[in-house]
Formats: structure tokens, C-alpha cells, sequence
């Protein structure tokens, strides 16, 4: 039984790639839902994001919802529900891109510290272990004040921080992998190091980041959102869940401004929610035991 055929046995994986598809056609048909200003209409034809929220006016108060402004407008005079629509497509690269680069880079580090050992091993993993050393949210804090913020800052500063994840569970199958009787046997037939890495090391260490990069998408997304609400993020006014959270701040706890923090923060609960059940799902598809 193949992994999808397991998958749809499973409700809540079920719940969570319902979540994604629906964020995902948010994402889309973001230009429909909340269309862009005049001077953002070559965005419509891209899969792009603009550079600042649509606002009315300047008003250091939050507007209530109306029929003009149905999730009512932020602080500065930033339409919410215009951030929240064009957020997802911000939620969606940032996740899906630096997920898949850590991956990328967590993978080519742990197939050559886990097949070569020796020295290799001894320097890819202390740096591995200086990475784990520091907590990530401060680590990431330093690297984007340092580098200087913006979006592709940022989503640097999370590949250099998330990689090292990856180059350990990769590092962890390589070792078993290369310890096997068949990888002997393509030695012995004349394969070299990379056909053996190519053909057997990576194969068979995809199951495991499989899951992992599921779930890494959704904590990806929260280390994303958590920098724009601590203030180190996006620049002022992109459309960011994490940034329209941060404006909301002042009014915490205040019941008349609910608007302003609590559409935001379902958002990425439910965008969260998707990935991790889903990604939870696929561990138990791969591998029953972690059940």
C-alpha cells in the first residue's frame, strides 16, 4: 500500500491538505479576492507579492469592520483583510522556498558527513552542533539586524538557522544505508562514492525529510511571523500576518479592537494547523510505528 492510499485513511491528514488547498487557492486568486491598487496591477499577472499593504488614510486608530472594509483596517489605516489575502501568498513562498533550501543544503551536508565520516563528519557536525547551541529565534534575530532586514534576508537568515535539522536526520539513514550489504555489493561492481550516494545514500533517507519538510513549512511560517511581531522583520507595511499582529499590539486585551489581532492570528493558526497535520500524517504513512 503506497503512501498516498495510507494518507487517505487518515481524517485529520485529510483536515490538514483541506486546510492547504484552500490557503493555496487564497493564494492564487489573491488578485481577485482582494485586488491590487492601480499602481499594483502588474501584480495580478504575476505570482508576486507588493511591497506595502492597501490603506486608507493615516489614522493612528483602528477602524471597525464595515461594508467598505470588511475586517475593518489596522493602524496606519492598513486594510486587514487586503494583508491577510495577499499575506498568504508571503506565508506560502517564504514556507514552501526556504523549506525546500534547507532541505536542499541540510541533505548535501548530511550525505557527506554520514558516507565520508572521518574529518568531514568532525567538521560538517561541530558546526551542526554550534547552530543547535544558539536558540533559533535569537540566532535568527541576530543574523536579519546584522544583515539588515528584507524579505530575502530574512528567508536567508531561516535557510542558515534551519538547515542543520536536516543534516542530522539525513546524516543518521546515510550512516545505516552505508553499513548494508548492497551498498557493498555497487562498491564491489565498479560504482563510485557519487553513483553509490546518487543510487542508495539518498533514496533511502527521503522517507524521513518527507514528513519533516510538511511539518518544517508551518514552523517556518511561525519563525517568519514571530520576527515581523518582535519588530525585525518585514519592512513597514508588508503584507505579513506576524507584521499586522505587531501594529495590533497597543490594543491587546482591549475587546472593541479584536479585529486587529485576532483574524491575523487565525490565520497562521490555521495555515500552521494544515502542515502540521498533514505532515503528521505522512510520518504515520511512512512509518506506523510512530504512531
Amino acid at each position: 500500500m503506497n503512501i498516498w492510499k495510507k494518507l487517505r485513511k487518515n481524517p485529520l491528514g485529510i483536515i490538514g491538505l483541506v486546510l492547504i488547498l484552500i490557503f493555496a487557492v487564497i493564494a492564487i486568486l489573491a488578485p481577485v479576492i482582494a485586488p491590487p491598487s492601480e499602481d499594483m496591477r502588474n501584480i495580478a499577472r504575476t505570482f508576486t507579492i507588493p511591497n506595502s499593504m492597501l490603506r486608507e488614510g493615516f489614522s493612528s486608530q483602528p477602524t471597525p469592520p464595515s461594508s467598505n472594509h470588511v475586517f475593518g483596517l489596522a493602524a496606519g489605516g492598513y486594510d486587514i483583510f487586503w494583508g491577510l489575502i495577499w499575506g498568504t501568498r508571503a506565508a506560502f513562498l517564504v514556507g514552501i522556498v526556504v523549506t525546500l533550501m534547507t532541505a536542499l543544503v541540510g541533505m548535501l551536508v548530511g550525505t557527506l558527513a554520514g558516507y565520508f565520516g572521518g574529518w568531514i563528519d568532525n567538521i560538517f557536525m561541530r558546526f551542526t552542533d554550534i547552530i543547535f547551541a544558539f536558540p533559533s529565534i535569537v540566532l535568527l534575530m541576530i543574523l536579519v539586524i546584522v544583515l539588515r532586514g528584507g524579505l530575502p534576508v530574512i528567508m536567508l537568515a531561516l535557510i542558515l538557522v534551519g538547515w542543520a535539522q536536516y543534516a542530522r536526520v539525513v546524516r543518521g539513514d546515510v550512516l545505516k544505508v552505508k553499513r548494508l550489504e548492497f551498498v557493498d555489493a555497487a562498491r564491489s561492481l565498479g560504482n563510485t562514492d557519487r553513483q553509490v550516494i546518487l543510487k542508495h545514500a539518498l533514496p533511502n533517507s527521503l522517507n524521513s525529510m518527507l514528513a519533516l519538510v510538511s511539518l518544517d513549512i508551518g514552523a517556518t511560517v511561525v519563525s517568519f511571523a514571530a520576527l515581523s511581531f518582535i519588530g525585525v522583520g518585514v519592512p513597514e507595511g508588508f503584507p505579513d500576518w506576524g507584521y499586522l499582529i505587531n501594529i495590533s499590539r497597543p490594543y491587546f486585551g482591549q475587546i472593541e479592537y479584536w479585529y486587529t489581532y485576532i483574524y491575523p492570528a487565525t490565520f497562521i493558526l490555521l495555515f500552521v494547523l494544515g502542515w502540521t497535520l498533514l505532515g503528521e500524517a505522512i510520518r504515520e504513512a511512512i512509518d506506523p510505528r510512530s504512531r
